[in-house]
């Protein structure tokens, strides 16, 4: 280049990058910024940073007239000696030892105040978030990280116009600015904005600016430094544009507290500690929340005390607002503050600017933190008290009492998901601080107002379902804590426990329909209407899950409340009836399980008519008993009639549909119908992956049979992937000893018969068959159609005595299960003929 004549910077650092041939993405690795930012400064969008240009420099090893071109295509001019880094600073906060974690944070509030370089507005960054987030420490740990990137770093007080004041007069003083001393300080306050104005390179961090509007008075209008605020408002205006500071991760959580308790050496990694130490560790960071003043208290207490972790667990437990009130004589940082005293000024302050924002703060300190659902408090108002019911019925009054709660960062918004979220810790503090008497008063509005908003349980209500299911589980809580017995109660949890239990989580469905069934009881007795109701979903359950005895005695007193207090021929009677008959489907007692069925079909014709859902229930109960009896010619019809009135009543693709299409496509393969099973289990498959999901046990159940079809035709490859992510599916959802868990093992095992693998096939027989006789009973049907697969194994084996065994006992079982002409009893009656057959020309001939 020509000494006479000056180039742009980003000239001139593009052509220096190009003779060092080093990419865009390298320098930007290089010099520790974004690859945007190198090419920002390349085109001249803003100018780098002095500390930026010195690595710069050195990156590209720039030395005599080529670092003076440089730096006069920086600087407009040529400097006499490089800046001293931060000469002017006063920080009042030394860097925090035990600061943990945070990179992505200040990596991305470094590279927004350095791609905004050169619009005055969009240099300030606003830190938002709750009181003791960490928002502070953030702006402290930036000003020293990056300290050599500025001349000059002013920290202000910014929680009220008089410390703003007085820090900018001790600017003035600091900057030894003319008429530093003037009785007027506004005067003095304008005399720091010009220096602002007329300056580059300086960082101010304005810290507790929870009123934003403060500070319109206190910020230059233009000028080449940087702004960061901390605040706990949310809304931050034209003043700034705002990076919310979280919760920490657990792992940087987990390093910081045992960093701060001195059982971690600040340089020491995780895994320095026990597996013990660190799964106490966890358990702490997890009650805490990752609240990082809460885990330097924790630390700090550990240290002072000395107690374990596991101790100090404990006393959380037993005491935890009381550990949250202490203030440590060891506290490692300049925020003297604890938990309870940092957030009781923004309680009272919520409390006195408006009574309903305080009252909508309790109500979500007794529901689940995460993702509460708006509905839940605008759909509940009748139960929210003389208080927050007006407002919460009021739009324009309930978006002010969110907005107050905004202010301090007490709560977060979505407004287009129309959910709220909290800290768990401010549930705790919220919580904990009101006296026993009106912690059950809330509790009492709550499960209230969760019950108004959780839906009666259907296919079309279950997005709403799920959305309320965190909160009753909170309400379940509440319930067993202050022992609530209302209706509302026993509803919400009853509701609950049905859409667990159809979406195929029965473990987590069972103690909420309990819960439920002895509130209702209790409340009003053990045999009103109501109360089977209850009876019959948990039988239901019950037999889901594979309790069949547990089963079969709640059915029958559902069923015998119902016959008595509503009649033998009331549709609810109907519903026991039919549940009654597929228990005794699946324990193979077919003959009392078909007229249970013919009579709840016969009460839901006449009752509810032949196209109503309940009416195809009872069609495709009936048509699978007949599928099982082998009465193919009479189970088609029936399924074909379920599925047609399905289709039109619910939609193509509800989840009985898919149901219906399994069981139709089952009764195909039985008659050879290949062609046209295998599309309805695809559809049934679909569907069932699409609405219960791909790991549900309808779904494996589609899995299997669908299995059995391509085994049938003889594609063994494409059969295998199928059974095994089946039995994976069972024995996860229902456990490994659950009967449809023994099926799929001896679904698996006939592949492997058939493609030879005789071991393999011989231990998940043996397997399979032991779950039968154990959860069904030895002489179940289940029980011999696996004795026959394993016989027929023996039997090609050539282990004749054993086979035979085998034989005898399945064709006993079959005969006095489905009858002499059963399909499946004549199968196993010609296998064991051709044993004996093929045995006895096998056997030596004696003499």
């Amino acid at each position: 280049m020509s000494d006479s004549e000056t180039y742009p910077f980003g000239d001139v650092l593009r052509q220096f990058r190009g003779r060092a041939r080093i990419s865009q993405r390298e320098l930007a690795e290089l010099v520790d910024v974004h690859r945007n930012t190198v090419g920002g400064w390349e085109r001249g969008d803003y100018l780098p940073a002095h500390a930026d240009v010195l690595k710069l420099i050195e990156v590209l090893r720039l030395e005599g007239e080529d670092k003076n071109e440089f730096l006069h295509s920086r600087y407009g001019y040529l400097p006499v000696e490089a800046p001293a880094a931060s000469s002017l600073w006063n920080v009042p906060f030394g860097r925090n030892p035990f600061f943990t974690g945070r990179m992505q944070l200040l990596s991305t509030l470094r590279e927004q105040l350095t791609q905004n370089h050169r619009a005055a507005l969009t240099q300030s960054q606003a830190l938002t978030g709750l009181g003791g987030i960490g928002k502070t420490q953030t702006a402290i740990e930036y000003a020293y990280r990056y300290r050599d990137a500025y001349r000059a770093i002013f920290w202000v007080r910014a929680a009220n116009h008089e410390t703003l004041v007085a820090d900018f007069v001790a600017l003035a003083h600091l900057l030894e600015l003319p008429g530093q001393d003037v009785p007027d300080q506004m005067l003095v306050v304008a005399a720091v904005k010009r220096w602002l104005e007329q300056h580059g390179d300086w960082l101010l961090l304005l810290d507790n600016a929870d009123e934003p509007g403060l500070l319109l008075d206190f910020l230059p209008r233009e000028g080449a430094g940087h702004m960061v605020l901390t605040t706990r408002a949310q809304a931050t205006g034209r003043i700034a544009s705002s990076l919310s500071v979280e919760k920490m991760e657990v792992a940087e959580s987990m390093q910081f507290l045992l960093h701060r308790a001195k059982l971690l050496g600040v340089d020491e990694p995780l895994d320095n500690v026990s597996q013990i130490v660190r799964t106490q560790a966890q358990q702490i960071v997890q009650a805490l929340d990752g609240l990082p003043l809460a885990l330097d208290q924790a630390g700090a207490y550990i240290e002072e005390v000395g107690c374990s972790l596991s101790q100090y667990l404990t006393l959380y437990e037993q005491r935890r607002l009381d550990l949250f009130k202490r203030l440590s004589s060891l506290v490692s940082t300049d925020y003297p503050h604890t938990v309870a005293s940092t957030w009781a000024l923004s309680f009272e302050q919520v409390e006195q600017a408006n009574p309903a924002a305080a009252e909508l703060l309790r109500l979500c300190a007794f529901l689940d933190p995460d993702t509460i659902p708006e509905a839940i408090i605008t759909e509940g108002v009748d139960y929210l008290g003389p208080i927050l019911g007006p407002a919460a019925a009021d739009p324009l009054l309930f978006n002010e009492a969110i907005q107050t709660l905004r202010r301090y960062s007490l709560v977060k918004r979505d407004p287009e998901a129309k959910l709220l979220n909290l800290h768990r810790l401010v549930q705790v503090v919220v919580r904990d601080g009101l006296d026993l008497e009106t912690q059950r008063q809330w509790a009492e509005r709550t499960v209230r107002a969760v019950s108004q908003a959780f839906p009666e349980v259907s296919f079309a209500t279950w997005l709403r379902c799920e959305q309320c299911l965190p909160h009753a589980r909170a309400c379940a809580e509440l319930v067993s804590k202050y022992l609530l017995n209302f209706p509302e109660t026993a509803r919400l949890l009853h509701q609950a426990g049905i859409y667990l239990r159809d979406r195929g989580l029965y473990e987590q469905a069972e103690p909420l329909l309990q819960q439920a069934l002895a509130i209702r009881e209790l409340d009003l007795g053990t045999l009103h209407p109501e109360t089977a109701i209850i009876l019959n979903d948990l039988g239901w359950l019950y037999y889901l899950h594979g309790k069949y005895e547990q089963a079969e005695t709640l059915l029958q007193q559902a069923l015998a409340i119902r016959e008595q207090e509503l009649g033998p021929f009331h549709p609810e009677t109907a519903t026991t009836l039919n549940n009654l008959g597929w228990l005794y489907i699946q324990e193979s007692r077919y003959a009392q399980a078909e007229p249970l069925l013919q009579q709840a079909l016969t009460i839901y014709e006449q009752g509810l008519g032949t196209l109503h859902p309940e009416t195809a229930t009872a069609l495709n109960g009936l048509g699978w008993l007949y599928y099982l009896q082998g009465k193919y010619a009479q189970a088609e019809p029936l399924l074909q009639q379920g599925l047609a009135t399905r289709e039109q009543v619910l939609g193509p693709e509800h989840p009985d549909v898919g149901e219906s299409l399994h069981n139709l496509a089952s009764v195909g393969v039985k008659q050879g119908k290949y062609e046209q099973a295998e599309p309805l289990y695809q559809r049934a498959l679909r569907i069932r992956e699409r609405v219960l999901g791909p790991d549900h046990s309808f779904t494996a159940l589609t899995l299997d049979n669908l299995g059995l079809l391509y085994r049938a035709q003889g594609k063994y490859k494409q059969a295998e992937p199928l059974h095994q992510r089946a039995l994976a599916i069972f024995e996860q959802v229902l456990g490994p000893e659950h009967p449809d868990t023994a099926i799929a093992l001896q679904y698996l095992a006939n592949l492997y018969h058939m493609e030879g693998q005789y071991v393999r096939a011989q231990s998940l027989y043996e397997r399979a068959l032991t779950i039968f006789e154990q959860v069904l009973g030895p002489e179940h049907l289940r029980v011999a159609q696996c004795l026959h697969s394993l016989a027929n194994l023996f039997a090609i084996q050539g282990q004749y005595e054993q086979a035979e065994l085998l034989y005898q006992r399945a064709l006993r079982i079959q005969e006095q299960s489905l009858g002499a002409e059963h399909p499946e009893t004549v199968k196993v009656r010609e296998d064991y003929t051709e044993l004996l057959h093929t045995w006895q020309e096998k056997r030596p001939i004696s003499g």
